[in-house]
């Protein structure tokens, strides 16, 4: 049977939040030891990371305990966004499968260590696969680094996030075992006999038509339906629009997954950065290479559309499921919780709603990993859940 269980401190002291949280998710599993565990630590416990994983291993029972630094964690429908934070799922089952990775040196060979990663997944793989994966988001390029762990691993579901901090430190860390590093990712693969659903929820809402683009080189969009890039920009958004600073922090690039695409369908786009407007020329920069030929759009990211986008996404996991899941992990970027909102706890209080008791952890991310449309993609502005369950029939 699969149990699970998730806990969280805020305790001052390093060895007092490593008991309390463990002792909170091994008393929701209902087990005294727990096979894997997956912690996350805020940014402000840095010069203790390495006694609490130590501690977590040992009050856990188990070494295969990984997870990364965090600006805040979610846990038990809390999200502690500052200060002291811990937040940790603890998993166990006899039929599971749990397999500790990690890769050192990452910077400048983003490629190499995900082909090293996707090595290591390859020689524990079972029939249903979930990698959870934590890069140092310093040191990483992330859309080759998920790329080729997309093309390594063809049918593994893979989520996660890059690890990050509260920008006290100027450095991420990530954990495995007992050890703690930066510049490296670490991660789990679970198998067994799983049934694994993912859904990604945006944190913007569309704005406007969609539009073709006719013109680009690069990463720059030249013309949209024929006419200049920043044109149409500045008729899509009036006011805002003549505030291109401003509206470069709000607004962002919706690229529809298929370059066929006749409109921008929830779960078919994704959103990606703008990163400058040129007046004389009349262009758009992104952080992005657009095709030519393909549908985007612009999505501006505010708290209704994340919330819409949530339910959305909630409402669609919860048609897909035929077993109860026994555990939840969450991944959430940064530029959400309560700086989007302006309340606490917002997204969790939507799971727990959708999913009331489930064991549930997770962080703030640097950015974020998880399957769109069938495919593993690098993902901005989002909160990625994966929900996994024993499959029918398996006791």
């Amino acid at each position: 049977m699969l149990r699970a269980g998730a806990g969280f401190s805020t305790a001052r002291q390093p060895r007092d939040a490593a008991r309390e949280a463990t002792a909170m998710a091994l008393s929701q599993a209902g087990v005294a030891q727990a096979q894997a565990a997956i912690c996350f630590v805020s940014s402000a416990y840095a010069a203790a990371y390495g006694e609490i994983v130590r501690l977590l291993s040992q009050h856990l029972g188990t070494d295969t305990v990984v997870g990364c630094s965090a600006r805040g964690v979610l846990a038990a429908g809390r999200e502690i966004e500052r200060g002291p934070a811990l937040a940790l799922l603890a998993i166990s089952g006899d039929r599971l499968g749990a397999q500790r990775l990690f890769v050192p040196s990452l910077k400048g060979r983003s490629v190499a260590a995900a082909r090293e990663l996707a090595a290591q997944a390859g020689a524990a793989m079972g029939k249903n696969n979930l990698l959870c994966v934590f890069p140092d988001t310093y040191n990483v390029e992330p859309q080759s680094f998920i790329a080729t762990l997309e093309q390594e691993l063809p049918g593994v579901v893979i989520m996660g996030g890059g690890a990050s901090e509260d920008g006290s430190l100027g450095e991420t860390a990530v954990f495995c075992g007992n050890a703690v590093s930066n510049n490296a990712v670490s991660g789990l693969l679970l198998t067994g006999e799983l049934k694994i659903n993912t859904g990604s929820a945006l944190g913007c809402r569309l704005i406007g038509r969609p539009l073709r683009v006719t013109a680009a080189r690069d990463n720059i969009l030249i013309e949209l339906d024929h006419q200049p890039a920043l044109t149409v920009f500045k008729q899509m958004f009036g006011p805002l629009g003549e505030d291109l600073e401003r509206a470069a922090a709000v607004v962002y690039l919706a690229t529809a997954l298929d370059l066929d695409a006749t409109g921008l369908e929830h779960g078919r786009y994704l959103v990606r950065n703008l990163s400058g407007f040129d007046e004389r020329h009349g262009v758009v920069a992104a952080g992005y290479r657009p095709r030519l030929g393909e549908l985007v759009g612009f999505a501006l990211r505010d708290a209704e559309g994340a919330r819409e986008d949530l339910k959305l996404t909630l409402a669609s996991l919860q048609d897909a499921q035929v077993q109860p899941p026994a555990f939840g992990i969450y991944v959430d970027c940064m530029a959400r919780g309560s700086a989007l909102y302006s309340i606490p706890d917002h997204d969790s209080a939507y799971i727990s709603r959708q999913f009331p008791e489930l064991p549930i952890a997770g962080f703030f991310s640097g950015f974020e990993i998880g399957p769109v449309a069938g495919a593993t993609r690098l993902l901005l502005y989002s909160g990625v859940l994966a929900l996994v369950a024993e499959k029918s029939g398996v006791s």
